[in-house]
């Protein structure tokens, strides 16, 4: 058993990294400005690289202070968005429900990021977004979506930015997820520590 004294202590605050990924255009900005800023983000300019925005919320009564990474969807810019994946503790990928090849890119920016996180985690923190359900051409059925999602053991959100639609479900799910997984690092860090401390001190030998 981890003394108490040492367990992590709920009511210290906890920073945690979220990085947002996905193809170009999906609406990646507008999700985050939503969710941070109660607003709709309609700026088409393309993110290049990353920019951050921070939101503070409480998830079981630890207090959370997110830092979430919005990051370009360019092709020409994966290799430097890659290198923003490292010290992630939760990943958003989202596309776009009227973008049939924003979906089916997926599997790459999943690939991608769980290649460059060290260690590799299976069940690493994540959540699949389809944004833009408030609009009426949609190419990619909830059904194709859900069922790729349940493959891979991901929730799936169908999300509008515009409407203000399951963004901030979607956000606060992703939060738990990666402070569960945060716990138990912490805490899977501690047990180690403390079945490495010898349990007697050496003797002394004298010269």
């Amino acid at each position: 058993l981890i003394p108490q004294v040492l367990s992590m202590d709920a009511s210290k605050k906890v920073d945690l990294k979220i990085i947002i990924i996905g193809a170009l255009g999906v609406g990646k900005t507008s999700l985050l400005h939503q969710y941070v800023h109660k607003t709709f983000y309609e700026d088409y300019r393309t993110t290049l690289g990353a920019s951050i925005l921070t939101k503070v919320l409480a998830v079981d009564s630890t207090p959370l202070k997110l830092q979430i990474w919005d990051t370009g969807g360019q092709e020409r810019f994966r290799s430097m968005v890659s290198t923003f994946y490292k010290g992630s503790d939760g990943c958003m990928l989202a596309f776009d429900v009227t973008d049939r090849e924003s979906f089916e890119a997926l599997d790459n920016w999943r690939d991608d990021f769980l290649d460059k996180v060290i260690p590799r985690e299976h069940d690493f923190p994540m959540v699949v977004l389809g944004n833009k359900i408030d609009l009426s051409d949609r190419q990619v059925p909830k059904e194709t979506a859900s069922a790729w999602c349940k493959e891979k053991d991901i929730p799936y959100f169908e999300v509008s930015a515009k409407n203000n639609i399951n963004v901030a479900e979607a956000f606060e799910t992703l939060a738990k997820q990666a402070l569960s997984t945060y716990k138990g690092i912490f805490e899977s860090y501690l047990t180690d520590s403390i079945k490495l401390t010898p349990n007697d001190k050496p003797k002394q030998s004298c010269c």
